[in-house]
């Protein structure tokens, strides 16, 4: 199938969505990407499509899965392997976030590619409790190997450690809240538009911290992170992961 390229980015999607469906073999399309985050698309932003085929189904559309052109990024998938697309275990779970605020331009099941995208946009309970629990042993385990470091004179190694830590502790944060951790080019958006509650993790206080983080390393900077997230975390019923380090915790927390 080949792609009519429009003057602008909004003509090349138009264009393709009316062709795409026209096709019976197609069951849903979805838009993503930083179109479907308000104030966020640029002059080079293009329009991020999923086209979802019916299982099993020959089609012309299939050979046109990760395309991609300044005005058009598309991912062909069928129904059952959108059903498990970014979920946990599998390989491509980062993908997970592209579709929390995703839009059904199409969907031809009677709702079920727009359940298929409702169960992708939050955590379970239950999958909110697992992931949170295993980001949190991860985020102490990783402070404490930087602490460690800078504790025993290696600050260069001591600084790689704590930058590593920065992911797990957005990780534990957004688990939290039941949400899925944004990619870092939405997480401002996300912490601006749907704040987790607590000010400290407000998008002027913790990006700070985080760049500082990222900057040098630095151990009271990584402490008071770490007492933040502990009192969070303990509210949110995880102590016994946090004691389960013992003593250790106590170079995680201010002298």
């Amino acid at each position: 199938m080949h792609i009519v390229m429009g003057s602008t980015p909004d003509d090349t999607l138009a264009a393709f969505v009316t062709r795409a469906a026209e096709d019976p073999a197609v069951v849903g399309l979805v838009l993503s990407g930083s179109q479907v985050h308000e104030g966020m698309p640029t002059a080079h932003s293009d329009h991020d499509l999923h086209v979802i085929l019916r299982d099993r189904h020959a089609c012309e559309l299939a050979a046109l899965d990760r395309f991609r052109s300044a005005h058009l990024d598309l991912v062909v998938i069928e129904l059952a392997e959108f059903r498990v697309r970014g979920m946990p275990g599998r390989p491509d779970h980062f993908a997970r976030y592209s579709y929390v605020h995703a839009e059904v331009l199409l969907d031809r099941l009677d709702g079920a590619v727009t359940r298929i995208l409702d169960e992708k946009r939050t955590l379970s309970a239950d999958e909110a409790r697992e992931a949170a629990a295993g980001w949190l042993d991860a985020y102490v385990n990783q402070t404490y190997r930087s602490l460690k470091s800078y504790r025993d004179g290696r600050p260069d190694l001591g600084h790689l450690d704590a930058a590593e830590a920065v992911p797990y502790a957005l990780e534990v944060l957004f688990a939290l809240h039941r949400r899925v951790r944004p990619y870092n080019k939405y997480l401002r958006w996300e912490l601006e538009r749907q704040p987790l509650g607590d000010p400290r993790w407000g998008a002027d206080r913790l990006l700070p911290v985080l760049r500082h983080l990222l900057g040098d390393g630095d151990p009271s900077t990584q402490r008071s992170l770490f007492t933040g997230i502990e009192r969070a975390a303990r509210d949110a019923g995880h102590g016994a992961v946090l004691d389960a380090w013992g003593t250790d915790l106590d170079l995680l927390r201010p002298s």
